[in-house]
């Protein structure tokens, strides 16, 4: 994967996939402490220790239509590349937490990519899960939540062209906004 919103688009998959009806998604970039952390939460069905530890092996998958997995295990090798932490925290029936940390000013750290497509692509392929979005840059922040935006479109579905366009034009906006301003 050439940037991280691929990263973040997979691993929220893998949510829709463990039955998750809601996700977080948290971006914080702090130039003071130079760190770009990742933040992915979700309230799937949950990993037992087993399973939690064997998401890490790229040979391993829970997916029939293919023999490998390799989303996690490439999310760990990008965040050891620029000098970062990550960590996974789930149990079964609970939530499942992704942590990804990078050093924002390390040579090897991918881009964070065109999050505003990604998040859009996310929420057309699955107009009814809810997703809270929020983006922080040196204490600034920019929250989207499907949520609100239900509310304001009424019968329209979140899968509409014209929704996708909406979605992917605010977050745009709010970054830019956020971004300005540092």
């Amino acid at each position: 994967m050439r940037d991280l919103s691929l990263h973040i688009l997979d691993i929220a998959e893998n949510s829709v996939d463990a039955g998750a009806r809601r996700i977080g998604i948290r971006i914080v970039e702090s130039r003071r402490r130079d760190r770009l952390t990742l933040e992915i939460v979700d309230d799937g069905r949950g990993m037992d220790k087993a399973l939690r530890e064997r998401v890490r092996d790229p040979f391993f998958t829970t997916k029939k239509e293919r023999r490998i997995g390799l989303g996690l295990p490439m999310l760990v090798q990008a965040v050891r590349a620029a000098d970062g932490t990550f960590s996974l925290s789930s149990r079964p029936g609970r939530k499942t937490k992704v942590r990804a940390t990078f050093r924002l000013s390390h040579i090897d750290r991918k881009p964070l990519g065109d999050i505003a497509q990604t998040l859009a692509v996310l929420i057309a392929g699955h107009p009814d899960i809810d997703i809270r979005y929020v983006h922080k840059v040196d204490g600034r922040a920019y929250l989207f939540d499907t949520r609100n935006l239900r509310a304001q479109l009424g019968a329209v579905s979140l899968a509409a062209p014209h929704a996708t366009t909406l979605i992917t034009q605010d977050i745009q906006d709010g970054l830019t906004r956020i971004r300005r301003t540092s």
